[in-house]
């Protein structure tokens, strides 16, 4: 098996150090190759605490994944100084003790020292006041770029002062002293490190990202031919969903494929990424991967692919092998529930989804909006009945006049005829050709008048002075368990060129017949003769100051203890941020809102602004936190433990800040989106 980064390195010098004769580990004066001299005295991993590390092994030890692991490769110890007792300094276990409380709480209480508070008075004091007893942090070793670091949780308001006396010591007690270095966790902190003596070296978020070479995003194994494709090419390459496929850049799109490897790091929101969380197949970044020997080794050949935590792997694989994977990984047949054809109204979108009765759940209101208004238009109605949550007015077609385009036209025998041929389901140029010409033809029917008619009335009366966006709004996205992103295409316009209007109708309903997304509903065994598509409808305001996604919960972190949003943000409208061109970078962040300082992490900047300056002011993630918030807590019922849903839970939401409703006023917050974030991909972990 080749390992196809050096991320694990660190852990396979600490078990060759175990192994060897008279290395870490025997009694305390025990001396390495490096000169390093262990603490512990077994090599059982029972120390719950060390006062000294003194060698890579009484790191392992103690040291865990950390909470919040945004950097692959990361091992952490968490650190605790005592001022009760003449700064004692303790480096906790951290698997035993996954948080300072924990361990606090049940050695360093009672005695001769001051009892320990309890925990939600701990939490106030020891974080966030200047008098506070302990001083809180944890060493990280980032094994990509090689780099020792002491941090503070991103909402500890410790001074300067306080974080100079911690590095100090443990700096005096540890073998890697001389490499420690300072890394503030968030802006607040970044603040207070600025004040810090100029002998204390600083490292940043940025930093720690341009060392490392591997992004894990989905996790997982799965066996298939690799391929190497360039992004832009894909349009005219047909790959299979028995390929693994490696790429110069993320795509915005692409059909079903068994992994993915980018050269370009990729943010977790991505469509890419999202659909390889849904379609539980490994997604990772891999710097220099059209050119790295272990994998061009195996071009064209059968391997599995396993993308973890920390590192990666390739190997070659039989036939059978893969055979018996694709057979044991075939997706359960996803079933959509019959549609709901009785309505036909043109409806506010405040009244698609009603508030469920009370003691009914609003997963089943959802489910029956979703008969005849879809996915998106189903979520929207909620969102517009939160009072946090600023979304644009908006309305609803119901399914009914999709079916009934469908009908009138002759499209569904179409359908029926190209889903009867042979060489239509196995040949997927033939299979594009025949596509393509269903799409033309649906560009090119007519639109049913009553509709026609009703659709001028609304908007003259109500959405006059704009151009009007179509978004799709389909039973078969934005759904628990089959998001499909990306899948369908939106389209605007303007009301004042009636066939244009049209043309914006009948291209987006024409999008559920694309190639990839005809393949991808193939893949889950859904009857495309069961797909139809409602619209959301709405004013289309196409010169945002900002665009963005968010995720409203901690991708990162899988215990909950450090929960936060995870937010991706782009200045203006030209670049798509789920899928920048390469070189461009997006504000990408964590926003620990429900802190008392609520902290940002930027993990990112984005390389379109000036150094310094980020796409939204602080008074604009506030705003973007509280809609989050809001979010996050209505659709948990549906969706989240309130649901009785175990693990790890959030919504998938797009949103932009735009002037052009009030163009004297700073950017206004709008939601565009809300969908359940699909999970955590292969591996169902952190990515």
């Amino acid at each position: 098996m080749v390992q196809g980064n050096r991320i694990s390195s660190l852990l396979a010098l600490a078990l060759l150090a175990a192994a060897l004769p008279g290395a870490c580990g025997g009694s305390p004066d025990d001396v390495g190759a490096t000169g390093e001299v262990c603490e512990r005295t077994s090599d059982d991993g029972s120390a719950e605490f060390l006062k000294r590390v003194g060698c890579t092994a009484d790191f392992e030890a103690l040291a865990s994944t950390p909470v919040d692991a945004s950097l692959p490769g990361a091992r952490s110890v968490k650190v605790v100084l005592d001022t009760a007792d003449q700064n004692a300094l303790y480096f906790q276990n951290s698997v035993l003790y996954e948080v300072h409380y924990a361990f606090i709480s049940s050695h360093l209480s009672g005695g001769e020292l001051p009892y320990v508070p309890p925990l939600f008075e701990f939490n106030t004091t020891e974080y966030f006041t200047p008098d506070r007893r302990f001083v809180l942090g944890a060493v990280t070793h980032y094994a990509g770029p090689g780099v020792w670091a002491l941090e503070l949780s991103p909402y500890d308001t410790a001074s300067a002062d306080m974080i100079t006396t911690l590095f100090r010591a443990v700096q005096a007690a540890s073998f890697f002293g001389s490499k420690l270095a300072f890394h503030p966790t968030s802006e607040a902190v970044a603040a207070e490190a600025r004040k810090l003596p100029s002998d204390i070296p600083v490292v940043s978020t940025g930093d720690l990202y341009a060392g490392i070479d591997y992004q894990p995003l989905s996790l997982g194994t799965a066996m298939g031919r690799l391929r190497f494709a360039k992004a832009a090419e894909l349009d005219a390459k047909y790959l299979s969903h028995q390929d693994i496929v490696v790429l110069d850049e993320a795509p915005n799109d692409i059909s079903v494929v068994q992994g993915i490897i980018t050269e370009e790091f990729q943010t977790p929101l991505s469509h890419v990424n999202v659909l390889s969380q849904n379609r539980r197949t490994p997604n990772m970044g891999l710097r220099n991967a059209m050119s790295h020997p272990e994998l061009l080794a195996l071009k064209d050949k059968l391997i599995e692919l396993t993308a973890g935590p920390s590192s990666w792997s390739v190997r070659e694989v039989t036939e059978a092998e893969a055979e018996a994977f694709w057979e044991a990984h075939r997706p359960e047949p996803v079933t959509l529930p019959e549609l709901d054809l009785t309505v036909t109204d043109l409806r506010d979108i405040a009244e698609v989804t009603p508030d469920p009765p009370d003691g009914e759940p609003l997963r089943d209101a959802i489910k029956k909006a979703v008969l005849a208004f879809g996915g998106k238009a189903a979520h929207y109605s909620i969102l517009a009945r939160i009072p946090e949550v600023p979304i644009q007015k908006a309305f609803s077609i119901p399914i009914y006049y999709y079916d009934l385009f469908m009908k009138q036209n002759g499209f569904h025998e179409q359908i029926d005829a190209l889903l009867a041929d042979a060489e239509f389901n196995t040949d997927p140029a033939v299979r594009d050709k025949a596509l393509k010409a269903l799409r033309d033809a649906m560009k090119s029917a007519p639109v049913d008048v009553e509709l026609q008619d009703l659709l001028k009335a609304k908007i003259e009366a109500e959405y006059a002075g704009h151009p009007i966006r179509f978004r799709t709004s389909t039973n078969s996205e934005d759904l628990d368990g089959f998001p499909c992103a990306g899948c369908y295409d939106s389209n605007t316009g303007d009301p004042t060129d009636w066939e244009d209007v049209l043309d914006a109708i009948r291209k987006t309903y024409a999008s559920a017949w694309k190639l990839r997304t005809f393949d991808e509903r193939t893949y889950y065994g859904i009857d495309h003769r069961t797909i139809a598509m409602a619209l959301l409808v709405h004013h289309n305001f196409p010169d945002e100051e900002a665009n963005g996604v968010a995720i409203t919960n901690n991708p990162f972190d899988t215990t909950g203890v450090q929960p936060a949003f995870y937010v991706n943000v782009q200045s203006g409208g030209d670049v798509e941020v789920v899928a920048p061109p390469a070189g461009v970078t997006n504000d990408a962040f964590l926003h620990f809102f429900g802190q008392p300082n609520q902290p940002i992490t930027y993990l990112t900047h984005s390389s379109l602004m000036p150094e310094g300056q980020t796409v939204l002011t602080a008074a604009q993630v506030h705003q973007l936190g509280v809609a989050l918030d809001a979010i996050h807590t209505r659709f948990s019922p549906a969706y989240g433990p309130a649901a009785g849903n175990s693990g790890w839970y959030a919504m998938d939401v797009e949103f932009k800040f735009d002037d052009d409703a009030n163009p004297d006023e700073p950017p206004t917050l709008y939601i565009k989106q809300a969908r359940p974030y699909p999970g955590r991909g292969a591996g169902a972990a952190a990515p």
